[in-house]
């Protein structure tokens, strides 16, 4: 006996971030929120990842002003996010009392699901936050990042989701960032974590490699509770599936979601002036709605495969692209098997193209670079051998704690060095995360402000001259 599939909506966030940079404005949400919140979704997807660097450096929006006005909108259903665990929205671990604000403040502003993911999946690094969620009376969903390696097999994909049920997750997603997961792998995964544990099952995968929908189906008939989609015209490529084709896939079948498809043509219908208005001005490149099987071949995510490209063509070594290809798989096995997700993904490609520019391997090496092998990250899912250790740290020695054990309390600092800018509490968490755009950011806003209020006075001086 199946059961209905629920259907958690990226448009709001992954979709717009996977297809064009993350650059959908809150004037562009807010007035389809009321028909995407009559749907019936499990959850719509609209905070996090990259949308709050976004918000603040290209946008001049609030993203705490977004995530409000779009609750007060979406008065059924459930707001969700993605976290980095203990880097928050950043590229850094922060101190725990700076993670729990955020996520008390998160929470309080309309948050109801955390997804919460560590590069490396290390379940130390998700465990404040996953704490903090559940204090708050939010839903805590830890995440396993899919990727392939001679490692990562379904064996170890059930102790990651043993580990995750170990420090309290409420439901677990596998999120496939690469678009790697291919369809039988998929439902002898989805399979084997329902029988291991005993709470929710979600997917989340992207279309880039072209198997996504057959992902999704198989998953399905696995018993997966929950998956990712978008609305058709902000979907595929590099994007989610789109809603609608499995809505109509699964209607009349014990899957069936039960949702409109009419409703669903009307959300449509709304985003594609939006789609039409981001390829005009150059930021949805219709290159990235191809299928692009490299990822398949070298297991590399297609942001990445993009930086590579744009490094060699700085150092003006584009002939290097294959040599490069060939290194990251080798840099990612002496790095202990990092999955390729933000940061881990840039660290690889980055020490892969200083490997081949320079002609021998790491006799250049980025900070970042000694700080994963430091153990700054978090533990990696193989040990780092000795010999890469030395080669790379010499003498020093990695340390084994949880990275943020490291850290004194930080948010006190944080206050002090913004206060004169602080309009609301949540500034502080803008500021700790992005502290030169926020600053930027703040600033405008006062500017704005003193224009609006001179703006007023001299209204007055005109109705009432003095």
């Amino acid at each position: 006996m199946g059961k209905q599939l629920k259907i958690t909506d990226t448009t709001l966030r992954d979709a717009h971030q996977s297809l064009f940079a993350t650059r959908m404005t809150t004037d562009e949400m807010l007035p389809i929120v009321d028909k995407l919140d009559k749907v019936g979704y499990n959850s719509l997807e609209m905070w996090g990842g990259a949308t709050f660097d976004s918000c603040l450096r290209f946008l001049n929006e609030d993203p705490w002003d977004r995530l409000r006005k779009i609750r007060a909108k979406a008065k059924n259903t459930k707001l969700q996010m993605l976290l980095r665990g203990q880097n928050l929205l950043g590229y850094r671990h922060y101190p725990d009392d700076v993670v729990e604000y955020f996520v008390q403040k998160s929470i309080y502003n309309g948050i109801d699901i955390l997804r919460i993911f560590d590069a490396l999946n290390d379940p130390r690094n998700l465990e404040v936050a996953m704490k903090a969620t559940k204090k708050e009376g939010g839903h805590a969903q830890g995440t396993i990042c899919y990727t392939i390696s001679p490692v990562h097999d379904t064996k170890q994909y059930l102790k990651d989701a043993r580990g995750l049920v170990d420090v309290g997750t409420d439901s677990i997603c596998i999120k496939d960032m690469a678009g790697l997961l291919l369809p039988y792998t998929a439902y002898e995964l989805v399979k084997a974590i329902k029988e291991e544990v005993d709470i929710p099952i979600q997917l989340h995968t992207h279309a880039t490699s072209g198997t996504a929908m057959m992902v999704y189906l198989k998953a399905i008939e696995a018993g997966v509770d929950v998956i990712d989609t978008s609305i058709s015209p902000l979907s595929m490529g590099t994007g989610q599936p789109a809603t609608e084709p499995m809505v109509m896939a699964l209607k009349g079948t014990e899957h069936d979601t039960g949702y409109d498809i009419n409703l669903l043509n009307e959300i449509a219908d709304y985003f594609r002036p939006i789609r039409e208005k981001y390829i005009a001005n150059g930021l949805y490149n219709p290159k990235v709605m191809g299928v692009d099987i490299k990822t398949l071949l070298y297991q590399v995510p297609g942001g990445m495969l993009s930086n590579l490209v744009n490094q060699l063509k700085q150092a003006g070594k584009e002939d290097q692209f294959q040599a490069v290809l060939e290194e990251v798989p080798k840099v990612r096995e002496d790095f202990g098997f990092p999955p390729l997700v933000t940061p881990t993904s840039q660290i690889v490609g980055t020490q892969a193209v200083m490997n081949v520019i320079a002609g021998e391997r790491y006799k250049m090496v980025p900070n970042e670079s000694k700080d994963l092998v430091r153990g700054m990250y978090g533990r990696t899912p193989v040990p780092i051998s000795q010999e890469v250790i030395t080669r790379i740290l010499g003498e020093e020695k990695p340390i084994t704690c949880r990275p943020a054990d490291l850290f004194e309390p930080g948010l006190e600092s944080f206050r002090n060095e913004m206060k004169e800018y602080m309009e609301q509490e949540e500034d502080v968490l803008s500021y700790a995360v992005f502290p030169k755009v926020s600053i930027d950011f703040f600033e405008q806003r006062r500017a704005a402000k003193y224009k609006i209020d001179k703006d007023m006075v001299n209204m007055e001086e005109a109705v009432h001259p003095i």
